[in-house]
């Protein structure tokens, strides 16, 4: 038998007075905040510690600290441009990579952040494989706060909640750490965050770091096993298609319906890609008695906002180390926003509009380009919505770039008899497969084909994209091949948009695939 940790041993009584009382005050003291307050102390406090580095020296934010907000803020506009990791990587964080025996080393010490940087998260790239963004000892503990905030909210909300009673699943990236010299650490951030939780934390979130560090298929049938065997599983946290998976395969091995298989399963907590592609799903597992669904929007660069218990939508949460600017989507040239572009602090944010979000961190990012975007719906509070990626191929978080949809046409087109004159692809959430229509000119060659194609070469450019085919959690992509003006037709009679004449995305941008959805109708209809 499992030893149990005197924390866990605590009785109800005492450890639920202490939990609401703790978390109605935390609750309250989070929404008495102003946001706006909250930003300017947050961007005064950013500019005091970056001035000393590397960075600040070469932007002058030395000569910002002091004065006020509006006029510090439209200096920090004028002298620092806005930037890609591709221009951080190249201009500071490159210098800090060597090699030694064949392992790389990355530090980066007062460059752009006061001290050592201690962790790196690890994530897909735009020009490179991976991505290591700077994750500060500073910023652990923003997230930590965001974290305590959410789970405070909801207890306060929740009065009849039990969730403290049992133990929060967590649906990390694999938990081993990548060992980049001088006691400096990459890897998933969820697997960062997961690792080194503070102790309190440890008796309520499973599982621990040896399953953790599992193959995704060992890791699932294990979770599988916990969610069956173990009753005091209150809650998961994940992104919502590996969320649904896990609940099949618990529906599938115990045979009876989920509400009777976890009976004490109280709060699905979901983040990474929107959750109303899923919902039918979600209501197919849990048709009677659901468990309470909250939405938050993580990411390596920053925590950015979260859902409270009553409400639609999540609010953008601008008090956990980061200065949020925003750039009018219209203003973005082909999903990346020009040095110079026109951005507003959250202050001058407009209901309706779609922004790109860009960062000033504690971590040591300024004025980065994080490729999310979102609408506001409301600003007393700022609920938004997250409206996707800028040039990203993610629902499933497989992160397929722009980049390599359009070498992956480019290498069809060298093939012989191929000659692809327009094409859309997007996500087929149901059958966890990307679904491309492609127009080109000539007879229309085999779909089969031009499938296994497509295929091969995301899977060349992009190891997410592999990893994810070689364990099944996407399938074989769709073609529908279809003669060359068939889009073009498609986009003035569905879209009512001119033909030719409008630019079609190639990426479809909506967050169900409906896009892609359309265009796939249409083409079976014209055929």
């Amino acid at each position: 038998m499992t030893a149990r940790s005197p924390l866990r041993t605590i009785t109800a009584p005492a450890l639920e007075l202490v939990l609401r009382t703790g978390a109605a005050t935390a609750a309250r003291r989070f929404e008495a905040r102003d946001p706006l307050t909250a930003q300017r102390e947050i961007f005064r406090r950013l500019l005091i510690h970056g001035a000393a580095t590397r960075f600040g020296r070469d932007h002058g934010l030395a000569e910002l600290t002091g004065l006020p907000f509006e006029t510090a803020y439209t200096r920090y506009c004028r002298q620092v441009p806005l930037r890609s990791y591709a221009d951080f990587w190249r201009d500071y964080f490159a210098a800090g990579l060597t090699e030694e025996d064949g392992r790389k080393r990355l530090s980066l010490e007062n460059v752009t952040w006061p001290g050592r940087i201690p962790f790196f998260c690890e994530t897909s790239g735009t020009t490179a494989p991976t991505k290591f963004i700077p994750f500060s000892r500073e910023m652990f503990r923003a997230n930590k706060r965001a974290a305590l905030d959410l789970t405070a909210c909801y207890l306060h909300r929740n009065r009849e909640s039990r969730l403290f009673r049992g133990r929060l699943l967590y649906m990390a990236g694999n938990t081993e750490l990548t060992d980049l010299g001088n006691g400096i650490k990459s890897g998933d951030m969820s697997a960062i965050t997961l690792r080194h939780r503070p102790f309190f934390l440890k008796p309520f979130v499973a599982p621990g770091n040896r399953v953790g560090a599992l193959p995704w298929e060992e890791k699932l049938a294990a979770l599988t096993g916990m969610l069956l065997n173990n009753r005091d599983i209150r809650g998961i946290s994940g992104v919502p298609p590996w969320i649904i998976l896990l609940l099949k395969r618990c529906r599938e091995i115990g045979g009876r319906p989920l509400a009777d298989l976890l009976p004490h399963l109280e709060l699905i907590i979901h983040g990474g890609t929107s959750l109303t592609p899923y919902k039918s799903e979600f209501a197919d597992l849990f048709p009677d008695r659901s468990p309470r669904f909250l939405e938050l929007l993580p990411s390596s660069e920053a925590f950015m906002a979260f859902q409270l218990p009553g409400e639609e939508r999540m609010r953008l949460t601008p008090y956990y180390g980061a200065f949020f600017e925003f750039v009018p989507f219209d203003a973005l040239d082909g999903g990346t926003p020009p040095p110079d572009a026109p951005a507003v602090p959250l202050e001058a944010v407009e209901p309706g509009k779609r922004y790109a979000v860009i960062l000033s961190t504690c971590a040591g990012l300024w004025r980065y380009h994080i490729g999310d975007t979102l609408r506001f719906t409301d600003t007393h509070p700022h609920f938004i919505e997250f409206t996707g990626r800028d040039r990203f191929l993610d629902r499933f978080e497989e992160k397929v770039t722009q980049g390599e949809v359009e070498e992956a046409i480019a290498r069809l087109n060298r093939l012989d008899g191929i000659e692809v004159r327009e094409f859309m692809v997007g996500p087929d959430i149901h059958a966890r497969r990307h679904r491309w229509v492609i127009a080109q000119r000539g007879d229309r060659p085999d779909s089969a084909r031009l499938s296994a194609a497509l295929d091969a070469t995301l899977k060349a450019l992009n190891a997410d994209y592999a990893t994810f085919r070689s364990q099944g959690r996407i399938a074989p992509p769709e073609v529908i091949a279809a003669d060359e003006g068939l889009i073009y037709r498609w986009s003035k009679e569905v879209r009512g948009k001119l033909g030719g004449q409008t630019k079609i995305p190639h990426i479809d941008p909506t967050i169900d695939g409906e896009m892609i959805g359309s265009l796939a109708r249409f083409a079976g209809e014209k055929r």
